[in-house]
């Protein structure tokens, strides 16, 4: 039923709203146009011979376009950077093609091999991305590493400039645990160009949620120092606020739950005047409040949020205080703009064609054309043009990193570990190469002495965007000094992993950003390598190139028990796209792998690296480091390339295959049993990765070298072969393919627990008696010598 009642459009005046927001609204329409024919072309015109749902999200992103349509053509400026939730990248995709920046015929082609990506990606897409997400969580918290990244290069060095940082966030995004780790960190509360906004739309994939709560969210940010901004209710409402029964129904819709508000999107005009009253004391006052208006101006007042009010999105992004990071909460509703708007089930709906004709006509629209551009001459065309000028970047010269040495020329004596390789090499490096010394950045969650970066962190100092004064200075008895200034090269983060790989992938990405390569580290223990996997891997996707290093690892760090020790993770680094892994040894390999690694850094065609290092004390004598300068340097480009022959037989009837800290229990055993008559090779391998690319390229499966097997595993000397790692021992198994042999592959696949070194490998069937076992079951030389 039609109430007679005054338009409250029409008490707002025909020229209520800003020319330049009738502008805006023109081109927010063709947004969520381009937006959801992007979706409905790839789900329902473009030809699916395979039959798997393509999908794509035409609600998640319509509640996004008022947002990114405000921001893009009102606020946004070149130096400032942007991620945009996951869901909402056919809104971005949208805005790229009206500033000119994304062809027509990509508008076809999303989920499409070689077209666009399900989500933004920086490295995939191709229309600019600022960043990649897609994983929940770690494309919002990246703007705060980037935002860190670019302070550090500026005060490094210069050429990156201003800007601000801005995540688009969804508000179910706020329950990964990622984002609070991010918002907490006590230097976070000091990046003041850090913007968030959150499409409060209360909806998640299944269901309306019911217990997104934003003042409780709000307190949260506020009370870890950010500015909190909300945009709760559009004009329309406010208006009806400010009148009599205006204050009950405020209260009414402020205390009413998510989903029974949500229930109310999807009513008719009679509905909605017997249901938004409800039952409280105010419910009169309501009922003759909504009375007084006609049916069109009920509905859309229901829904009239301020994250799809321009004007209430303008004074919120013009109140943010730059002196502190802010978080705007943008009421918005899933599917605004179409005919699933507020449906519980709307995540993944498609609109029929019914409903899309129906959508084209009231934005002016045509689907037999979809892809029409604006028309020339008019307003919104002339925006378009002006906004792509404002926001062109200028093109960012290419600027190679500093040349590295291959080898520092020294050949570690005595007792040592790798572990403690890292912080000397770190050293050396400042003397031996300062240019390349100085684009180092090293990141670690509170263990820089515990992993051996103490000297490295007194060289160079800790980064701060400001100076801080040392209070410990005068301290005699102070070995770490923490001197804090913008020129410190070592960022200490609090204990949480995700930020130390979120930040690691950002640092690696300046080269690409700024064209200021940086040459980061990132050291965490390495049973805790795992829980920083997923953002780090992400970092890798997005094009950030750093090194990570585990240590202490493996079971071989006896006292710390099961829950300190590392069993996946070398077969981790072996699967890793884009990183290249490496466990050494010895002193010298740990040098020789790190150098090769930092050299791989900070260039297009460049990769991580993963290393995985020890505190295990380990005769360097064993290293066998050959003094000739030409042999020398064939055994560092076998180390780097994946593996070289530590020990060899005159016959070998058996080949030991060993790595890291397990190294001098196959010595031992190549001794024993060379003691038996048995004639044992032993091969120190430094990178399984490296050498199961080999194997694959030898395959014709992938472009990678092959040439370290015919050096290590020369088919004339094949043999039985025992592989051992302190990890699990499928890491090393393939090495059997090589030349198709027998193999016993020793490992670790069990929790383990504390004791000593000598227990615990016996416990794991490391030590040197488990390895002789299984050469001799292999070679079936059980008792007495053999041939």
């Amino acid at each position: 039923m039609s109430s007679p009642g005054t338009s409250l459009r029409q008490t707002l005046g025909e020229g209520a709203e800003p020319r330049g927001h009738e502008v805006l609204r023109e081109i927010e329409d063709r947004v969520l146009w381009l937006a959801t024919a992007v979706v409905h072309h790839a789900n329902r015109v473009r030809p699916n011979p395979s039959g798997l749902k393509v999908g794509g999200h035409q609600a998640s992103s319509a509640s996004m376009v008022s947002i990114m349509t405000t921001l893009w053509f009102r606020h946004l400026r070149p130096e400032d950077r942007v991620s945009v939730k996951p869901h909402a990248s056919p809104v971005l995709h949208a805005i790229n093609h009206l500033l000119g920046r994304l062809d027509a015929s990509y508008l076809t082609r999303l989920r499409e091999f070689g077209g666009l990506q399900s989500y933004p990606s920086r490295a995939k897409d191709p229309d600019p991305v600022d960043y990649s997400t897609g994983s929940v969580g770690i494309g919002a918290t990246a703007p705060i590493w980037g935002a860190v990244s670019r302070r550090y290069v500026e005060t490094a060095f210069g050429g990156a400039g201003v800007g601000r940082q801005y995540s688009l966030v969804g508000d179910a995004e706020l329950d990964e645990g990622a984002v609070w780790e991010a918002v907490l960190d006590p230097a976070v509360a000091e990046l003041g160009e850090v913007v968030w906004i959150v499409d409060v739309n209360r909806q998640s994939l299944d269901r309306v949620v019911p217990g997104i709560a934003a003042g409780k969210l709000a307190d949260m940010f506020a009370a870890a120092g950010w500015q909190v901004v909300t945009c709760k209710y559009g004009r329309l409402l406010e208006e009806l606020f400010s009148r009599p029964g205006g204050a009950a129904l405020r209260r009414r819709i402020d205390a009413m739950t998510n989903p029974e508000y949500q229930r109310l999107l999807r009513c008719d005009a009679d509905d909605l005047r017997r249901r938004l009253p409800g039952e409280g004391p105010g419910a009169g006052e309501i009922a003759g409040l909504i009375g007084h208006l006609d049916d069109a101006t009920l509905i859309d007042a229901i829904g009239n949020l301020g994250g799809h009010d321009i004007g209430a999105l303008d004074q919120a992004l013009h109140d943010i205080d730059d002196s502190r990071p802010t978080v705007i909460f943008a009421y918005t509703i899933k599917g605004y703009g179409l005919a699933t708007r507020g449906h519980p089930q709307n995540h993944s709906a498609l609109l029929t064609e019914a409903q899309m004709r129906l959508l084209a006509a009231r934005v002016g629209a045509d689907l037999d054309d979809p892809w029409r551009p604006l028309p020339t001459g008019s307003a919104a065309a002339a925006l378009c043009a002006a906004t792509a000028e404002r926001l062109r970047r200028p093109q960012v010269p290419a600027q190679a990193p500093p040349a590295l040495p291959a080898d520092m020329g020294r050949t570690p004596s005595g007792t040592a570990n790798t572990q403690a390789a890292l912080g000397r090499v770190l050293l050396d490096l400042t003397r031996e190469a300062p240019e390349a010394a100085r684009r180092v950045v090293t990141v670690s969650p509170d263990v820089s002495t515990s992993t051996n970066l103490g000297g490295w962190v007194n060289k160079v100092g800790v980064w701060s965007a400001g100076e801080r004064p040392d209070w410990f200075a005068d301290d005699a008895e102070t070995i770490l000094h923490w001197r804090e200034r913008p020129t410190g090269q070592h960022i200490e983060l609090g204990i949480a992993e995700v930020n130390l790989v979120s930040l690691l992938g950002e640092l690696g990405a300046t080269w690409s950003r700024w064209g200021r390569p940086l040459l980061p580290i990132g050291v965490l223990y390495d049973p805790f390598v795992e829980r920083a996997l997923e953002p780090w891997s992400y970092g890798i996707y997005a094009g950030g190139q750093s090194i990570l290093i585990g240590t202490p690892s493996g079971v071989t760090l006896a006292p710390e028990g099961g829950a300190h020790q590392s069993i996946k993770t070398p077969s981790i680094g072996l699967e890793q796209p884009g990183c290249i892994s490496y466990e050494p040894a010895f002193v010298i390999d740990a040098e020789w792998t790190l150098l090769a690694a930092l050299a791989r850094l900070g260039r297009p065609d460049g990769t991580s690296a993963y290393l995985r290092l020890s505190t295990r004390p380990v005769d360097q004598g064993l290293a066998a480091v050959p003094a000739d300068p030409a042999a020398r340097e064939r055994r560092r480009r076998q180390a780097v390339a994946g593996a070289y022959t530590l020990r060899r037989a005159d016959r070998p009837a058996v080949t030991i295959a060993a790595m890291g800290a397990t190294v001098p229990e196959a010595v031992a055993a190549a001794e024993r049993l060379e003691r038996l008559g048995i004639g044992t090779d032993v091969i120190c391998v430094t990178s399984p990765d490296l050498l199961y690319r080999a194997v694959r390229a030898r395959q014709g499966q992938e472009h990678a070298e092959s040439w370290i097997l015919d050096q290590v595993f020369p088919a004339e000397r094949a043999a039985p072969l025992v592989t051992v790692l302190d990890g699990h021992p499928h890491t090393l198994a393939f090495l059997a393919t090589v030349n198709r042999v027998p193999t016993a592959s020793l490992g670790v696949t069990r929790f383990g627990q504390s004791g000593c070194l000598e227990d615990v490998h016996r416990h794991h069937g490391l030590d040197t008696d488990s390895i002789i076992r299984a050469a001799l079951d292999l070679t079936d030389h059980r008792e007495g010598p053999g041939t």
